[in-house]
């Protein structure tokens, strides 16, 4: 197998020798959870320490700076400013609290959403649709399986409240046209949301140039961080029409006798935090910005390119990935074995990969008549060597 990468060559070698994980595991569950480096795991564990040493709150207290200056790659990250970076617990919660925060749906009132979007979004927004009368329509895809931004451009009028992207799926490789959408939105003066949770370390995001709203991802994912952590974005011209429907006194300190909601995006965030986790995401955050999201982004599309060719040319096994653009998740099914078989026998070699549900994606799971999918996703760390490995152990698989 070549690749063929056009920018800065990553030490890959290098970047594994840091990465305890990779000594004994071929991991290919990326868009899960990506494997994290030590000074992840020594950011956690130091602030642990000095929890257990000097006590949680005072240890929170010394290390608000810190946070801060996780909050602050962040920014970097997304092209934002700081003032507009939340930090959560995990992307579904930023995105139901930024949700919630908008003005109430009502009978008649439109969300557009695209077909690939993420099952928890689409949970949280069927239950509002059902109490209030409100309708979910879902914007068509072009002929490449992509969302298209012309449907949508036919489709706004004043009745659409929001518009809501998953820019990655989770089970399917297409990279939606993000940007293109978000000049229609905001050309529209209709709320973009962007749930970019397989986009955030794998791919540069530019919140200036997606025209967006809102958004966020987990930092579990490419970003090597902790589980438990997340990031938002909130536009600044945007935050003053969200009212978030619970808050603290973090989020709306007391002044003057009566609580007053920040005028930054922590607003959307709660006094208790997992401190620790927070800085190992700042720990991940800075390592992928060291190596140059360009170039993350460059192995990882063309190493995924390669196992999707692989795998397609395998008796049996069929790729389902969509678009001209596509991240580095590759999904397939093997005849006559379910996605939880393949899952099974691959991890008896020590070779991870994800069975995932329609529930994940079930718009467009339902459209294109998938139960379920194997997924497998590539991550900087990856070789040649390991996608060559996959391609074998699924061969075997099939050939069962």
């Amino acid at each position: 197998m070549t690749v063929t990468v056009p920018f800065r060559p990553l030490d890959v070698a290098a970047l594994r020798a840091e990465t305890p994980g990779t000594a004994g595991l071929i991991h290919f569950n990326n868009a899960s959870c990506t494997l994290p480096p030590r000074q992840v795991l020594a950011a956690v564990r130091a602030h642990h320490d000095r929890e257990a040493l000097d006590g949680p709150s005072e240890a929170g207290v010394a290390a608000a700076e810190a946070v801060q200056d996780t909050r602050r790659a962040a920014a970097t990250l997304l092209n934002a400013d700081v003032d507009e970076i939340a930090l959560g617990t995990g992307g579904s919660q930023l995105w139901g609290m930024a949700f919630a925060s908008l003005p109430p749906l009502r009978a008649g009132d439109r969300v557009l959403v695209g077909r690939h979007e993420w099952g928890g979004n689409l949970s949280v927004l069927h239950r509002v649709a059902a109490r209030t009368g409100a309708v979910i329509e879902v914007i068509p895809c072009d002929s490449s399986g992509a969302v298209s931004p012309d449907a949508l451009a036919a489709m706004l009028d004043d009745r659409v409240k929001l518009v809501s992207l998953t820019w990655c799926p989770a089970t399917n490789g297409v990279v939606n046209p993000a940007a293109a959408i978000g000049r229609i939105t905001r050309a529209a003066g209709v709320p973009y949301f962007i749930d970019a949770g397989q986009a955030l370390g794998q791919m540069p995001v530019d919140v200036r140039a997606l025209h967006c709203d809102m958004l966020k991802g987990a930092g579990r994912k490419a970003l090597r961080g902790p589980r438990g952590t997340a990031v938002m974005y909130v536009r600044r011209g945007f935050l003053d029409q969200l009212d978030p429907p619970y808050v603290d006194v973090q989020a709306a300190p007391w002044q003057n006798g009566l609580p007053r909601l920040r005028a930054d995006a922590r607003r959307f965030e709660m006094s208790e935090a997992a401190v620790a986790l927070q800085l190992g995401l700042g720990e991940g955050i800075r390592l992928a910005l060291s190596l140059g999201l360009p170039a993350i982004r460059a192995r990882i599309t063309a190493l995924a390119e390669q196992i999707r060719a692989d795998l397609a040319a395998l008796p049996g096994v069929r790729v389902h990935d969509a678009g001209t653009e596509r991240s580095g998740l590759v999904a397939f099914t093997v005849a006559g074995h379910s996605a939880g078989a393949v899952r099974d026998a691959l991890a008896a070699d020590r070779i991870t990969v994800g069975a995932i549900a329609a529930a994940y994606a079930p718009l467009d799971m339902a459209a294109r008549g998938l139960p379920e999918v194997v997924r497998a996703s590539v991550s900087v760390l990856t070789t040649e060597e390991e996608c060559e490995a996959l391609v074998r152990a699924v061969a075997a698989v099939a050939r069962g």
